[in-house]
């Protein structure tokens, strides 16, 4: 059965870190863009980051340039989100997604309905 499960979240102060992971079963990675997802309180679901399919090329939105990094595992049933220089602003249920053979920069225009599976969402808090 394809599953995606997302972890890694939790609490954490200004200026921390942390590493989402996005697992996969039922299927590989390597055939899909990765893109990961979060909502705010109180706001609309909105794309963060994104790989695409091989080439291995990266996108963010501009709020978090610089401090998430997003990338495949070695294994390829595996992908991460590295929250680095955490702000209260970025807390939010993340949620890691797939779209089957997504190349060049398609994948970031994070659109909604193009992506196949969804993981749950894992709890990212930022306070102090």
């Amino acid at each position: 059965q394809v599953q995606l499960v997302a972890s890694g979240g939790g609490l954490v102060q200004p200026g921390g870190a942390l590493r989402l992971s996005c697992a996969a079963s039922g299927f590989t990675l390597d055939q899909y863009a990765i893109a990961w997802f979060r909502q705010a309180p109180g706001k609309e679901r909105e794309g963060v980051s994104c790989i695409n399919t091989s080439d291995g090329s990266a996108y963010y939105v501009d709020s978090v340039k610089g401090r998430f990094t997003i990338s495949r595992g070695n294994a390829n049933n595996l992908a991460y989100l590295q929250l680095d220089s955490l702000k209260p602003e970025d807390t939010g249920v993340y949620s890691c997604a797939v779209d089957y053979l997504s190349f060049g920069d398609y994948c970031s225009r994070y659109v909604i309905y193009e992506y196949d599976y969804w993981s749950q969402g894992t709890q990212v808090t930022v306070s102090s």
